[in-house]
């Protein structure tokens, strides 16, 4: 039986819950973001631009950083398969790819995104790193759980053709 896409984004949005919870509560309890709910009127007041542009902007960016997190997950293996033959560890292009999505975060004002980007581009602890964007993704789900569905739907049907 299948769910409805209601059911299925209430799931999809518990799972970003629990995994916030257990890895903001441990893992990374030293950013202080456990609990930050975003809001949009620091963006507003501070860009000059109207809550329903920040509302679209900000689903540009859920949508942005779960197409990141792919392609975190890719730097990511190709450093642990370079630690494992002891080669030289090349995170350019991890910080390069944080580096780009830290700007919409600042930009956002989404603190939480703005931290966890920041550590990407800053630590080297290949575990701490994978801990970061699974945490990132969620903090994304969180933020808008109906674009953040849609998108990671999308992304998975296309990675089907």
């Amino acid at each position: 039986m299948n769910k409805s896409k209601e059911e299925q984004i209430k799931s999809f949005l518990l799972s970003a819950d629990e995994v916030c919870k257990e890895l903001l509560l441990k893992e990374l309890k030293m950013l202080e973001i456990n609990g930050y709910v975003y809001s949009s009127d620091e963006a507003v007041e501070e860009l000059g631009l109207d809550d329903e542009l920040v509302h679209h902007l900000v689903e540009d960016y859920v949508a942005q950083i779960l197409k990141s997190v792919y392609i975190f997950a890719d730097l990511l293996l190709a450093l642990k398969i370079a630690r494992k033959e002891h080669a030289v560890l090349n995170y350019l292009p991890l910080r390069e790819l944080a580096h780009k999505n830290l700007g919409v975060a600042r930009n956002l004002r989404i603190k939480d995104a703005e931290k966890l980007l920041f550590e990407l581009m800053k630590k080297d602890d290949l575990e701490y790193l994978e801990i970061c964007i699974q945490a990132l993704q969620a903090c994304a789900i969180k933020l808008k759980p109906i674009c953040a569905y849609n998108t990671v739907t999308t992304i998975n049907i296309k990675k089907t053709l």
